[in-house]
C-alpha cells in the first residue's frame, strides 16, 4: 500500500515514519516524479529560467538539477538565494543568478509567491507550476503550462481526471508516483528529505504507457 503525503501537513510523510518505524507500507510522496515533470516541460534549448515559490523539497531539487545541466537558475531574493547555494553541489554555484531582473522567459512557479509578480514577466513568457495547484492565468500574451500531471495509458479505463483542473485522462504527477511504486516494486520509502531517482522514476512512467502533456502553444 502507498501513502501520497504533502509537504505542509507532516513533512513529506517522515512523520509516520518516526512514529510507526514498523510501519507495513511505502509512504511516497512523489517528489522524484514531479520535478522530472517539470523538467521535461522545460523548453529544449531553455538556458535560463526564474525561479519563483517556496523553497520545498521539490525548488531544490529542481535547481540543483538544472544548475547541474549548465542551465542559469535566477532568483529575486537574495536570503533565497543564499538558501539554494547551501543545497547546491560545488560544481553547480556558478549557475545559481541573484537577479534584479524579471527579463527570463521561463518561470517555475511553485507555492507562497505574489502571482501579481507575473505582470513584470515579457511578453510569451512560459509559466511551469510546480505546485499542486494551478496558477491564476493573468497574462493573456503568455502561456501557462498544466500543473505537474502526465497523460494516462490507454488501457485506464472509466478514467476522467483526478483534479478538477486536468484534462481528462490527466493525472497528477504525485498520484502517478504512487502508482509506478507499486508496479515497479519499489519496496522504498519516499518521504522527508529522501528523494526517489529522477531518470530512473521517469523512464518507468514512459514504459508503463504514461505520456508528457503538450506544451501550450
Amino acid at each position: 500500500m502507498f501513502i501520497l503525503q504533502g509537504e505542509e501537513l507532516n513533512s513529506n510523510g517522515e512523520l509516520y515514519i518516526q512514529r510507526y518505524p514498523k510501519l507495513e507500507l511505502n509512504l511516497v510522496d512523489g517528489s522524484s516524479l514531479v520535478v522530472a515533470v517539470v523538467l521535461n516541460n522545460i523548453p529544449k534549448g531553455t538556458t535560463q529560467v526564474l525561479l519563483r515559490g517556496n523553497l520545498s523539497k521539490v525548488a531544490y531539487a529542481i535547481a540543483n538539477t538544472l544548475c547541474e545541466r549548465d542551465i542559469k537558475v535566477a532568483t529575486l531574493y537574495k536570503d533565497e538565494y543564499e538558501k539554494l547555494k547551501l543545497r547546491l553541489t560545488s560544481k553547480s554555484t556558478s549557475n545559481l543568478i541573484l537577479s534584479t531582473s524579471y527579463a527570463r522567459k521561463t518561470w517555475l512557479v511553485g507555492d507562497g509567491w505574489n502571482e501579481d509578480e507575473q505582470l513584470n514577466a515579457p511578453e510569451g513568457t512560459l509559466f511551469i507550476p510546480f505546485s499542486q495547484f494551478p496558477l491564476k492565468k493573468m497574462r493573456k500574451d503568455c502561456f501557462y503550462h498544466s500543473t505537474p500531471a502526465m497523460v494516462t495509458p490507454k488501457s485506464f479505463t472509466n478514467m476522467h481526471s483526478c483534479e478538477n483542473w486536468l484534462s481528462r485522462r490527466v493525472m497528477s504527477a504525485w498520484r502517478i508516483a504512487g502508482i509506478l511504486h507499486a508496479l515497479e516494486g519499489w519496496n522504498v520509502h519516499e518521504c522527508g528529505d529522501k528523494m526517489f531517482n529522477i531518470e530512473e522514476i521517469w523512464r518507468a512512467s514512459l514504459r508503463h504507457g504514461f505520456r508528457p502533456l503538450a506544451i501550450p502553444a
